[in-house]
């Protein structure tokens, strides 16, 4: 033991720090500055292996042209997904018996492509390339699958820019909301993965009743095989990636079928995990995307090898697909928007939290599942709240940034295009309906951009309430609309905010944190931030109860729900204790009074609420064994 501490603390000896007398020969000797660089050499060996295994690989891609502000095209006239039946320049070579969809930008209406969409034996065909694929990647560790997502978010980050415009290109959007709602939340969500997925899936050990004290129980989370995404057009970039990487962090194969809407931008930003993939050294057809119309979608949700659906979208295509998926009773997770309330409790600070309910209501145009679609305030703030979001709202700037100023920049914008105008006659007639009902209205209607006359805009919108039984407040918007809606008491703003068919996401905010947090737990939803807004995205188990949908993507439960939890139970001990089965028990039954009265004293003895009747039973069942 001396020499062990010797060691250790050879060279403060050496140098002889707390000692008055100093020899000349005094140092560090040779051969523990040899043992020092030897372990220094150990150490840079194992890292530069780390690092070998672990360090993201670069890829090649390519920069879509279009994805240029100064990029030009066919303008169309009302463009529609099937504009290209109706407008001979923007037809490809068309085959018989096929169906098209038209790409277009809708915040100023230029054409981007017209895409084949997929037949039934495509969609199977891309189902049968994703389930060979998932053959050999269902045996990679998670260290080659963290250096993929790794690569990806090396990636992302080094090409946000680029990143951005084929988003806005695509969906209308403005680069702050891109930037927010595409990149950054995926960026969370890729180092989620990479530093606790594998905690996630990695088997666990389960505590067992006294009964199994010989036992060790453990849940591993298997691969399921090939999962399905179908998802929604707002979020084109992280809709498209999230499930993407969680399906193949599992182990899984997976194939996502995008909106219609969205074909053009969702194919880029596949093709790039693909690459990375490639460059990994791994099968890119692992991951499959199909575009199809609704009507072929079925040929994707009732396919026997599909073993898990993810969906994101309307409540009416939801239910159908809930029952698609009955065929094979494959599982699904259903996320189906919400109308999500913000609870402002009374002498909340208006001001400090104005800016955050304005990036909530007009993110993306509204066009966000877990944005704030009404605000409940107290009537004594009621006006100051009104007056200080009207202000607000009518400096808003509509326009797009996929087309430059005159003076070749892009004009500050505060909110994009809507997807389509399919729901502007049901939105303004929404708004009429509370407007006659007494409510305050700023806006209301669609907007006729002076420079982009063929995009898709809604004007922001205030509407305050005077009846909180309209039907706007009722209903999701998913649009650039501000409600606000007056209480009296506190359990009257709980049941405002709960008085829907939706229970997605919620909001509370206040100055007494405690107070906020009684509010929170009698919501009935799926999610509630804190004075805060929509934080419970990133990295936690989303979704809702209610028509919003069931099951849950995100976080561990998420990424567990992509896999087959299987249960193993094996012994402690071996070789000194298992399981046997008593004679008494043993068939053929010898005895039936004497086999049931060693089982009763076997469930006596180990849960019997005292020990005198648990002895109790050790002696019976000692007896019954006897016999």
């Amino acid at each position: 033991m001396n020499k062990i501490l010797y060691f250790i603390l050879h060279p403060f000896l050496s140098f002889n720090l707390w000692s008055d007398e100093h020899r000349e020969d005094e140092g560090i000797d040779v051969f523990y500055a040899l043992f020092l660089c030897v372990v220094a050499g150990i150490w840079l060996v194992v890292q530069r292996e780390r690092r070998s295994k672990n360090s993201p690989i670069p890829f090649h891609f390519s920069t879509p042209k279009e994805a240029d502000p100064n990029w030009s095209s066919v303008k169309i006239e009302r463009p529609t997904l099937e504009s290209h039946l109706e407008d001979e320049n923007i037809q490809p070579m068309m085959l018989p018996d096929r169906r098209y969809i038209t790409c277009f930008d809708p915040s100023n209406g230029l054409h981007i492509a017209t895409v084949l969409a997929d037949n039934d034996a495509e969609i199977a065909a891309k189902i049968q390339k994703a389930l060979t694929a998932q053959k050999e990647w269902m045996y990679t560790d998670f260290v080659q699958r963290r250096r993929v997502i790794r690569s990806l978010k090396k990636w992302m980050v080094e090409n946000q820019d680029l990143c951005a415009r084929v988003a806005c290109r695509d969906t209308g959007k403005t680069l702050i909301d891109a930037a927010l709602g595409e990149i950054l939340v995926t960026c969370c969500k890729m180092e989620w993965l990479i530093d606790h997925g594998e905690e996630a899936l990695r088997p666990e050990s389960r505590k067992s009743n006294f009964i199994q004290f010989y036992k060790k129980s453990e849940v591993h989370y298997d691969p399921l095989g090939v999962v399905a995404a179908i998802v929604s057009w707002n979020y084109p970039l992280h809709n498209a990636w999230s499930p993407i990487l969680a399906s193949i962090f599992a182990g899984n194969g997976v194939v996502l079928k995008c909106s219609e809407n969205v074909i053009w931008s969702t194919s880029w930003f596949v093709n790039i995990i693909k690459n990375s993939l490639e460059a990994c050294g791994h099968d890119p057809e692992l991951v499959q995307l199909v575009c199809c119309w609704p009507e072929q979608a079925a040929a994707l949700t009732k396919s026997p090898h599909i073993k898990h659906i993810t969906f994101i979208g309307s409540e009416t295509v939801g239910r159908q697909i809930a029952i698609d998926a009955t065929e094979h009773l494959t599982p699904v997770t259903l996320e189906l928007g919400g109308k999500d309330p913000a609870v402002i409790l009374p002498n909340t600070n208006l001001k400090q939290w104005i800016s955050t309910w304005m990036r909530g209501i007009f993110q993306n145009s509204g066009q966000n599942c877990i944005g704030i679609e009404k605000l409940i305030v107290h009537v004594d703030q009621y006006d100051d709240l009104y007056d200080m979001l009207k202000e607000r709202i009518e400096k808003l700037r509509c326009g797009s940034v996929t087309l430059p100023s005159d003076q070749g920049y892009l004009s500050p914008v505060d909110v994009g295009a809507m997807i389509s105008d399919n729901r502007f006659d049901a939105l303004e007639a929404l708004i009429k309906q509370a407007e006659e009902d007494g409510a305050k209205i700023v806006n209301g209607e669609r907007y006729h951009h002076v420079y982009h006359d063929q995009g898709t805009y809604f004007l922001p919108t205030l509407v305050g309430l005077t009846k909180n039984s309209a039907a706007i407040a009722q209903q999701e918007l998913f649009a650039p609309i501000a409600l606000v809606m007056g209480y009296e008491t506190v359990e009257e703003a709980v049941n405002l905010a709960n008085g829907t068919r939706y229970g997605l996401g919620a909001s509370v905010f206040g100055p007494d944190q405690k107070q906020c947090l009684e509010v929170a737990e009698a919501l009935d939803c799926g999610m509630v931030a804190v004075n805060d807004f929509a934080v419970f995205y990133v990295n936690l188990p989303f979704g809702g109860t209610k028509a919003s949908g069931y099951g849950r993507f995100g976080g561990p439960e998420g990424l567990r729900s992509l896999t087959n939890p299987k249960v193993i139970v094996y012994d402690w001990w071996p070789g000194l204790i298992q399981t046997s089965i008593p004679k008494v028990l043993d068939y053929p039954i010898r005895s039936l009074g004497t086999s049931f009265e060693f089982t009763s004293g076997l469930i006596r003895f180990f849960y019997a609420d005292t020990w005198r009747a648990r002895i109790q039973g050790l002696i019976t069942l000692i007896q019954a064994q006897r016999k």
